[in-house]
C-alpha cells in the first residue's frame, strides 16, 4: 500500500469515517452566495462521498470526482437515489469544462495531490467569484482521556510518527498563507467548528482499520500489532465519544 491508497479500504473508510460539521457547511454556503439549487457544486477527491452527500442534501448541484475505483463504487452504493454525479478524475485534471463550478471543494484529500497543478486546474473550472474551500474533520484526543492514552501506545510503538494527512499536519499549518499567494484566488477566510459523534467499539477499530497514512508508515506486522492492543484496551466499553473539529480553508477566484 502506497500514501493515497485508498483502494483496499474503500468499504472500511464508507462504513466508518465521520462526518463534519454542519456549521462549516452553512458558512461556506453562506459565502458562495447563491441559494443552494443554484450552486454548481463539485466535490474533488471525494472518496466515499461523506462530505458529498452532507452538501447535496442541502440541495446543490453536485458533481463527485474520484480517481479511485473502489472508492467511487462504495460512493456510489451510498449515495444511491441523491442525484449526484459519479466521475473518474483527479484535483490535477478534472475533465470539466471552464468556467462551470460555484463551489468547489476537497474535504481530507487536498494534501494528496500536486498543490500547483491542482489549483490552476480548479481556477480554471470555477466561475468568476467562485469559491474553493479545502477542509478536514480531525479528531480532537484530548476532550478523552482514553484517546489520549491509545494515542501515546501509538507513539510509544512508533517514536517520531509524522501525520501526512490530519487536518493537523505540517501542509495545513501553513495553508492560510500559501492560498492568499497563490494567483487567482483571494479573500482567504479560515473557520472550524465541533460535533461529537458517541461510537461503539467495533466502529472506533474500524476507524483506525481505514487509516492509510500511519499504516504505510510503520507497516502492516506492527499496524496489526497496534490494532490488537486497542482491541483490548476497548473490550468491554459500550460507547467511545469522540470530538471532531472541522477545520476549513475558503478562497474566491476574483470575479
Amino acid at each position: 500500500m502506497k500514501h493515497g491508497d485508498f483502494d483496499q479500504l474503500a468499504e472500511r473508510y464508507g462504513q466508518y469515517r465521520p462526518g463534519y460539521a454542519p456549521q462549516v457547511l452553512d458558512a461556506i454556503l453562506g459565502l458562495v452566495g447563491k441559494r443552494p439549487d443554484e450552486i454548481e457544486f463539485v466535490d474533488v477527491g471525494a472518496g466515499t462521498g461523506i462530505w458529498t452527500r452532507m452538501v447535496r442534501a442541502r440541495g446543490c448541484r453536485t458533481t463527485a470526482i474520484e480517481p479511485s475505483g473502489p472508492m467511487r463504487t462504495v460512493g456510489i452504493e451510498q449515495s444511491a437515489g441523491s442525484e449526484i454525479q459519479w466521475i473518474e478524475g483527479s484535483a490535477e485534471r478534472t475533465g470539466l469544462p471552464e468556467a462551470s463550478v460555484d463551489l468547489l471543494s476537497m474535504a481530507s484529500s487536498f494534501h494528496w495531490p500536486d498543490y500547483q497543478e491542482a489549483t490552476r486546474e480548479f481556477q480554471r473550472i470555477l466561475r468568476p467569484c467562485g469559491v474553493f474551500c479545502a477542509l478536514w474533520n480531525p479528531r480532537r484526543i484530548e476532550t478523552n482521556p482514553l484517546l489520549v492514552e491509545i494515542e501515546k501506545e501509538l507513539n510509544v510503538l512508533v517514536p517520531g510518527l509524522k501525520r501526512v494527512s490530519s487536518g493537523k499536519s505540517e501542509f495545513c499549518d501553513g495553508l492560510h498563507d500559501r492560498l492568499a499567494k497563490t494567483p487567482g484566488f483571494e479573500k482567504v477566510v479560515y473557520i472550524e467548528a465541533e460535533h461529537t459523534e458517541h461510537q461503539s467499539p467495533a466502529r472506533y477499530l474500524g476507524l483506525w482499520e481505514s487509516v492509510n497514512d500511519i499504516r504505510v508508515q510503520v507497516g502492516e506486522e506492527t499496524f496489526a500489532f497496534f490494532l490488537d492492543r486497542v482491541r483490548s484496551r476497548i473490550e468491554g466499553i459500550q460507547s467511545i465519544e469522540a470530538t471532531y473539529t472541522t477545520r476549513a480553508w475558503i478562497a474566491r477566484k476574483p470575479s
